[in-house]
């Protein structure tokens, strides 16, 4: 008998760079809403490298963190020099439009600016940057859970079709390459 793999019980954190600890925090606690609840600091990096950090957890209310580390450079990450802006990001669920409309009022309150409300459907989105460079979104889900479910038991046939169209056009590249 082969063995199940065992369950993923969640999201523990994503982490990503910063380019000030103390920046980053003002804007997830103070602004998101997001406590700081963890820090930690040395001089050794788990793979045995040597590099000074901190890395600052912030809590989501389901239990799991968005963190980042300082490397005490100020120096921010760059972006992916092949991947268009928008598509690297961060989704954060909330619970209502209601709530995404105070999301947004609050952001603008402090001088972000904020793309949206986009309605993408299955869900409505408001998209951001963190001081970081790092594009925020805050969602909302306005379909039943009937809906998601369809979309559940579509997903392999439409990503069999999406693969299907990608081959035709690394196909045709190919062609007009050659």
């Amino acid at each position: 008998m082969a063995s199940q793999t065992p369950p993923v019980l969640g999201l523990h954190h994503a982490a990503y760079r910063c380019r000030d600890a103390e920046e980053t925090r003002h804007f997830y606690e103070d602004i998101l809403g997001l406590p700081l609840v963890h820090v930690v600091t040395a001089d050794h990096v788990s793979t045995g490298s040597t590099s000074s950090f901190a890395h600052v957890f912030f809590e989501l209310a389901d239990g799991s963190c968005i963190a980042f580390f300082d490397l005490g450079d100020n120096i921010a990450a760059e972006p992916s020099p092949n991947t268009p802006a928008w598509v690297n990001h961060i989704a954060f669920k909330v619970p209502s439009l209601e709530a995404l409309d105070a999301m947004k009022k609050r952001l603008q309150s402090h001088n972000i600016e904020v793309v949206g409300v986009t309605d993408h459907e299955f869900v409505h989105s408001i998209y951001f940057f963190d001081p970081n460079g790092v594009r925020l979104e805050f969602t909302t889900p306005v379909v039943d859970d009937a809906a998601l479910a369809g979309y559940a038991r579509e997903a392999h046939r439409a990503l069999k079709a999406w693969n299907e169209k990608k081959a035709q056009q690394v196909r045709k590249a190919m062609k007009a390459h050659a």
